[in-house]
C-alpha cells in the first residue's frame, strides 16, 4: 500500500489527504472516509478480540471537510456478550455524523436449520478487470455495475491504508465498504441522483481476504426519498449487509397554497 492514505494521525487529531475528497463539494470529505474514520477509531478503542462489530450506523446529517477531525466515542452498554458503543465526528468546532456500533461476542452456534437466500455466483476478483474509473480503490464489475437497471455485482478492493502508518484491519475494511450501498443500490440509468443521509452495516463475522463482494438486492423510492440493500461477500462467502437511506438531488417543491373550497361551484 504505497498510494497516498486517507487520512494522517497528528496528535489526537486526524488530517485528511486530498483523495479523500467527495463527490458532491470539493471541500468536503467522501462517505466511504468519514465510515472508516470513525470505523476505526470504534475498533482501537472498543474492540476486543471474540467480539463481532455486528451493527454500524452511520448518520451523516452535514459535511465534514478539511478541517482537523476528531472522533469522540463513549462505550454505553458492556457486557459480557453485547457491547454499545457511540461516536461523534467533529469537523471545524460542530458535530458533522455521529455513530452507534453494536458489538457482539460470537458463541456456541445453536442446533437446527434457518432459512437463508442463496450465495451468489459471481466469478472471483481475478476473473475480472479493474474499472478505471474508479482510481481511489480498485473495482471490479462482475455485473451491470453502477446505474445498470438490472442486476449489479462488483468486488472492490482498499489499496491505500486508512491511516498513514497504520495496517488496514478487516473492520477497516468493511467500514470503507459501508457507504457504497448507496450509490450501489440507488444509481439508476442517469447517475447518481441520490446522496444518502445514513449508512448501516451488519456483519456476521469479518471479511477475510482483501476483496469485498457487493451485490445490489433493493431499492424503493417515493417522492425523492429512497431506501435501498445490498449484500456483502468476502471470498469465502456471504458476511452481511448494508443498507441506506437517501434524498434525491432536487430543489424543495413550492408548498401548496391552501384554497377554500366554493359550493357553487
Amino acid at each position: 500500500m504505497t498510494e497516498e492514505a486517507f487520512f494522517r494521525a497528528e496528535g489526537e487529531a486526524y488530517l485528511a489527504n486530498p483523495i479523500s475528497a467527495g463527490p458532491w463539494r470539493a471541500s468536503s470529505l467522501m462517505g466511504r472516509a468519514v465510515c472508516g474514520l470513525i470505523g476505526h477509531v470504534i475498533e482501537k478503542d472498543h474492540l476486543d478480540p471474540g467480539f463481532v462489530p455486528a451493527r454500524f450506523t452511520v448518520e451523516l446529517f452535514d459535511f465534514a471537510d478539511f478541517s482537523p477531525l476528531t472522533v469522540a466515542t463513549r462505550r454505553i452498554r458492556d457486557g459480557g456478550r453485547m457491547r454499545l458503543v457511540e461516536a461523534e465526528l467533529i469537523c471545524g468546532g460542530r458535530v458533522r455524523a455521529n455513530a452507534s456500533c453494536q458489538l457482539l461476542r460470537h458463541t456456541e452456534a445453536p442446533e437446527g436449520r434457518v432459512w437463508s437466500p442463496p450465495d451468489w455466483d459471481a466469478p472471483p476478483p481475478e476473473q475480472l478487470i479493474d474499472d478505471p474509473t474508479r482510481p481511489k480503490w480498485r473495482f471490479r464489475v462482475a455485473a451491470g455495475s453502477v446505474g445498470h437497471i438490472g442486476l449489479k455485482r462488483a468486488w472492490m478492493q482498499d489499496y491505500r491504508q486508512l491511516i498513514a502508518g497504520a495496517p488496514l484491519t478487516p473492520f477497516a475494511r468493511a467500514a470503507l465498504a459501508a457507504d457504497f450501498a448507496s450509490p450501489f443500490s440507488h444509481a439508476g440509468d442517469r447517475g447518481i441522483e441520490y446522496i444518502n443521509t445514513d449508512t448501516t452495516l451488519y456483519l456476521h463475522r469479518l471479511p477475510e481476504g482483501e476483496w469485498i463482494g457487493v451485490e445490489a438486492t433493493d431499492h424503493q423510492a417515493t417522492a425523492g426519498l429512497a431506501v435501498g440493500q445490498v449484500r456483502f461477500y468476502d471470498q469465502r462467502g456471504p458476511i452481511g449487509f448494508g443498507a441506506a437511506a437517501a434524498l434525491a438531488q432536487r430543489k424543495l417543491a413550492p408548498p401548496q397554497r391552501e384554497t377554500t373550497i366554493n359550493e357553487d361551484d
